[in-house]
């Protein structure tokens, strides 16, 4: 099976309403947003330690997964999901916030390593591999200056939008169900193009 067949897909984001609409919550955004288009919904499932939907006929069926652990635990309920529904490492992709790209923008990888981020770095230990593709979702940085960057980093992730910034975030959530749908009907090279080149901002 080539890689853009993707099975799962899982978004990554701290559970609980403390962090609901949350700069480190897009992920979940974007699959709570692809959800509400299919009618589906989620429902907690104890054994995958995660929120489960299922969209898309029997035969090409895709599951929807919201790690109910935090963060930094990701890669756990990832792990048990690949195990129970008996899924290869290039079925999944993994939808992420990411400081390095600026809010609107995304960014779609094959592999790659953490990049800092705890959630890709619990992943990458209990998959064992960076061989895995995710969506980069921009959340912009707090600071373009790395000292103020680092002591700003908690604050910001776990911030919520502002007004403005919502407005872009309606914009790139959209474009990222686009790109899903792009990668279904085209496959991913098509899909990869489409997403990385998309760009939301206030002006567009």
């Amino acid at each position: 099976m080539s890689r853009g067949c993707f099975r799962l897909l899982a978004g990554l984001g701290n559970p609980g309403t403390k962090y609901l609409q949350t700069r480190h919550n897009i992920g979940y955004m974007a699959l709570e947003k692809l959800a509400k288009r299919e009618s589906a919904s989620f429902k907690l499932n104890k054994k995958l330690l995660g929120h489960l939907a299922e969209i898309d006929s029997s035969s090409k069926k895709k599951v929807l997964l919201l790690p109910n652990t935090f963060m930094n635990e990701s890669g756990r309920s990832i792990n048990a999901a690949i195990k129970w529904f008996d899924l290869e490492i290039h079925q999944i992709l993994i939808l992420v916030d990411d400081m390095d790209l600026p809010l609107g923008k995304l960014r779609l990888r094959e592999e790659g390593g953490s990049g800092g981020h705890n959630g890709l770095k619990s992943i990458i230990q209990h998959l064992g591999s960076e061989d895995f593709c995710r969506l980069k979702i921009g959340i912009g940085a707090p600071s373009l200056i790395m000292q103020e960057r680092k002591a700003k980093t908690t604050r910001h992730v776990l911030g919520r939008f502002d007004k403005q910034e919502e407005v872009i975030v309606e914009k790139v959530l959209n474009k990222v169900v686009e790109g899903l749908d792009t990668i279904k009907k085209y496959g991913l090279e098509r899909g990869t193009t489409f997403i990385n080149s998309s760009q939301s901002s206030l002006e567009s």
